[in-house]
């Protein structure tokens, strides 16, 4: 009986951590894509993209660093999504088994690595 709290507990601290880390990829990733590729990307789409200056001034000078936490931080989280996808690792009735959940993760990773090719690809 304690072995099902263990493993539901173990599957809890897995998927609370992919989420966390694909938020903070992101959030990276943005930070980084927020000097050139970002701004670039809203302009060719007829977007206005002064609202980035602010943001862009203070990571430009962290640039290299937050493009290196972004791909760590989504490294892990997506490596962690994929071990939760095995039937173990991931049981009936938790949250992490939710479809809404496995999609948004999805969209989540890859919102994060094409903010993460833009802030890379644009230096």
């Amino acid at each position: 009986m304690s072995g099902t709290k263990l493993s539901s507990r173990t599957t809890d601290v897995a998927g609370t951590g992919s989420a966390v880390l694909t938020v903070g990829g992101i959030i990276a990733a943005f930070g980084a894509a927020s000097c050139c590729g970002l701004p670039f990307l809203l302009a060719t789409a007829g977007l206005g993209s002064a609202w980035l200056t602010g943001i862009a001034l203070l990571a430009a000078p962290n640039r290299l660093i937050l493009l290196l936490v972004a791909s760590v931080c989504l490294g892990a989280g997506a490596v962690l999504f994929a071990w939760q996808q095995h039937p173990r690792a991931c049981e009936r009735g938790t949250w992490c088994a939710r479809p809404q959940v496995r999609w948004l993760m999805i969209v989540g990773f890859v919102l994060g690595f094409g903010l993460l090719y833009l802030g890379y690809r644009f230096r």
